[in-house]
């Protein structure tokens, strides 16, 4: 064997010694900052509020973001208090402060809310505007009180409401984008998926359209760097209702 020549061994423990001398600094690395949102989706029957976290990472100028929460409010949905306007505030008592917590305090006043309602609201609009405005303002009031950022109230109409559907379930199924192995958002090759709403009374059949073709009720929308025209078809007598007095009929037959 050949010995390693002395100057050389010298030379590899002085500069041993001095690395060992030499003060280090950890490099801080910034962390992706985290946001939040706030979302009440508020029906006939129950109310829920979300919370929705994100970071400033985007896939194709659209944020991706995802559920990190939520909170099932007590009793009958707040479209139930419409002719008791002063009790709305106390039913969402509960959910507020539970957001409150979930919620870093530093940020509730950045936290944007939004409230979703359907269309029991928008029914009450129509046959009773009075008593909708005068509900809709407790409402308003009751959400202004909280820390977070109110964003204001919004009654959906059926083609919207099912277009954020549209966009929900596709979102979950990652047809706008997905993650490769790397862990690194990748646009999806898949194509988008139509959706069936079954309500008490009425179906709701939302789905994409063809490019040139033309549809009487839709909604374009801009998401992950790409145009989609959402087109909804209402489809009147062909809910649960319906649903179940022909299996009664068949049934009693």
């Amino acid at each position: 064997r050949e010995l390693l020549p002395p100057w050389l061994v010298i030379v590899a423990g002085l500069t041993g010694i001095v690395l060992l001398c030499v003060s280090t600094k950890d490099v801080p690395v910034t962390p992706l900052r985290t946001k939040y949102g706030i979302v009440l989706d508020t029906g006939p029957s129950r109310s829920t509020l979300f919370i929705y976290q994100w970071t400033t990472i985007k896939a194709n100028k659209t944020g991706v973001i995802r559920e990190c929460s939520s909170c099932s409010m007590q009793g009958l949905g707040i479209s139930n208090y419409s002719e008791s306007p002063q009790k709305v505030g106390k039913s969402l008592e509960q959910c507020l402060n539970w957001a409150q917590e979930e919620i870093p305090a530093e940020q509730h006043s950045q936290t944007p809310l939004y409230l979703g309602a359907t269309t029991s609201l928008g029914q009450l609009n129509l046959t009773h505007p009075t008593l909708a405005d005068g509900f809709l303002a407790a409402l308003t009031m009751a959400l202004k009180s909280t820390p977070f950022d109110f964003q204001g109230t919004q009654i959906l109409s059926g083609p919207e409401e099912e277009a954020f559907n549209w966009v929900a379930v596709n979102y979950v199924l990652e047809n706008f984008f997905k993650y490769d192995w790397r862990g690194q958002l990748v646009p999806s090759r898949k194509g988008m998926t139509g959706v069936l709403s079954m309500g008490r009374t009425s179906v709701w059949l939302t789905s994409t359209v063809e490019e040139g073709n033309q549809a009487p009720k839709g909604v374009r929308l801009q998401l992950y760097g790409q145009t989609h025209d959402v087109h909804t078809h209402h489809c009147l007598c062909h809910g649960t209702h319906q649903l179940h007095s022909s299996l009664l009929s068949a049934l009693i037959q």
